[in-house]
């Protein structure tokens, strides 16, 4: 995917607008201090949600939802039937999804701040979580012709897969990523802002289809090592008695045997990384019971079975759709 390693000027500028809206965020703030929210009732329930809603919150979480997904759904589709070239510039239509992304993200500042609710009373948050730990399973199938799956190593028969997935990707990883952000209503949390910021650049980058700040190595790394510290910091803040473990060495472990190989870093540079890697999860686990131990497996674990079925799924996709994959 990646061709070049020049951070340019336009990802610097759709970052500070990324930081911008975060600041609209806190200076809009309170949202949530005012309802009485329901007890927590374990790791399936999302405790930020009115705990009646009504037909007019529903409706502003789900209408707006819709208005965004189409809209983006309408600009990819655009963007590829026009058939566009990667430039270092902007498309008209990498504008018009910075404009869309832009103003429904406003939107939803000012919705929770009216109606509060997400999509959180109606669907599981599982649905949420799994959306976007899927989409980062599917960036390791594509990305398998250029940094392999496994310590460099390129898996043959994936490449079919990553070639139909390249192409089509834009539906599935918007749908994630809007999804995920409607999800959850605006809060002041520090789990739920560095998780809005996380889904800003997500929408960045899915406005940048079609440039090539879009395929940069330096940047798309970053998108997927982001989880680490999302996941690892949410844990600790939200999870009772979860020490974050599980997160920060499962998906530093996914780092080192896949992320690190396609950012052209030294032979040396790894074997740090894994050093350091190693040392910090023996002095984290040395007085934590041996139950503990398979933490780090974990997550590694789930990729090792899912990466496999979905590209086994997104070839069955390929072959019954007959969907075209001329570039």
């Amino acid at each position: 995917m990646d061709k070049s390693g020049t951070i340019d000027f336009k990802l610097w500028w759709g970052l500070l607008g990324c930081a911008a809206l975060m600041i609209a965020i806190l200076l809009a703030a309170p949202y949530g201090d005012d309802i009485q929210f329901l007890s927590d009732a374990g790791a399936s329930w999302y405790f930020w949600q009115l705990p009646e809603p009504t037909a007019i919150t529903r409706a502003s979480a789900w209408l707006s939802y819709a208005l965004h997904q189409l809209a983006i759904w309408w600009l990819i589709y655009w963007a590829q039937s026009s058939k566009l070239s990667y430039t270092q510039g902007l498309h008209p239509v990498n504008r018009w999804a910075l404009g869309v992304n832009a103003v429904f993200v406003v939107w939803h500042i000012v919705q929770t701040r009216l109606w509060y609710d997400g999509l959180a009373p109606d669907v599981s948050i599982w649905s949420s979580m799994g959306s976007v730990a899927i989409m980062l399973m599917l960036v390791v199938i594509m990305e398998n012709q250029r940094r392999g799956v496994a310590f460099g190593k390129k898996v043959s028969w994936l490449s079919e897969a990553g070639r139909f997935l390249r192409k089509y990707h834009g539906y599935y990883f918007s749908w994630a990523i809007i999804y995920t952000f409607w999800y959850h209503p605006i809060e002041m949390t520090l789990g739920h802002l560095l998780g809005t910021f996380y889904v800003l650049m997500l929408l960045l980058q899915g406005s940048l289809f079609f440039t090539r700040t879009h395929t940069n190595k330096y940047w798309t790394g970053l998108l997927e090592v982001f989880v680490l510290l999302h996941g690892t910091l949410v844990a600790v803040l939200s999870l009772e008695g979860h020490n974050g473990g599980q997160f920060l060495f499962g998906f530093a472990a996914i780092f080192i045997i896949t992320q690190m190989h396609g950012l052209g870093l030294s032979k040396a540079a790894r074997w740090g990384i894994f050093t350091a890697f190693v040392i910090g999860m023996l002095l984290f686990y040395q007085d934590r019971p041996m139950a503990m131990l398979d933490e780090p497996l974990r997550i590694p674990i789930i990729y090792l079975v899912f990466v496999p079925a979905l590209a086994l799924l997104a070839l069955a996709l390929k072959k019954f759709s007959k969907l075209p994959l001329k570039d």
